[in-house]
């Protein structure tokens, strides 16, 4: 993830953009007018499903710092600046429309939506490579290292974890018109819950 103030700014723009693009179609629908080419799961979920969204994924978290700890890790976290928030929160929204909106076999049946699941969710984690690849530019030289230690395997199988709660989220019973505002409410929690770990261990360093 960037720590560049002004690639933060961009993505975060971004990201309200096309939240606005999703909640634009959402209405729509809601008003009987519904966008044909509206964006995924733009549709209403009820109150106790975000919330029980939200709450799995803190406790997600909290499983998470408790593993780290219990590895000996947590003193291991990258410092970040206080502005990465924004990009955090824009990547709740990104990623949800990108991988639980579109990232889904959703015609071939019930099987094959599983095994979609679980084949993008593992995407999902490995794609996030600031967990587990190191780069760094030495004079004419740029090097990247791979780092499959304790604290990076253990960061990966969380990402997976809660990539199949957003998906579960989407597709199961509780959530019949498959919207995605319980994926948002419960990803951007989740990156907020993470903020507030590192804030509270001493890993938030300066706003910029």
């Amino acid at each position: 993830m960037t720590e560049s103030p002004l690639l933060i700014l961009v993505l975060f723009a971004g990201a309200a953009y096309l939240a606005k693009l999703w909640y634009d179609d959402y209405r729509a629908a809601n008003s009987g007018n519904p966008n044909p080419r509206a964006l995924p799961g733009a549709t209403s979920a009820s109150l106790k499903l975000i919330w029980i969204g939200v709450f799995g994924a803190i406790i997600l978290v909290g499983i998470e710092t408790v593993g780290e700890i219990s590895l000996g890790v947590s003193e291991d976290q990258t410092d970040i600046p206080a502005i990465l928030l924004l990009s955090m929160i824009g990547a709740g929204i990104l990623e949800e429309i990108i991988f639980r909106g579109y990232l889904a076999i959703q015609s071939k049946g019930r099987n094959l939506l599983v095994l979609s699941i679980i084949g993008f969710s593992l995407l999902f984690a490995l794609l996030h490579y600031q967990y587990y690849i190191d780069y760094s530019n030495e004079g004419d030289y740029a090097t990247l290292t791979i780092k499959l230690g304790l604290k990076e395997s253990w960061s990966l199988i969380i990402l997976f974890v809660n990539s199949l709660w957003f998906y579960s989220l989407r597709f199961l019973k509780w959530n019949p018109n498959r919207s995605l505002m319980p994926c948002f409410s419960a990803h951007i929690a989740s990156n907020i819950a993470v903020f507030v770990v590192k804030l509270a261990q001493g890993h938030v360093v300066g706003l910029w």
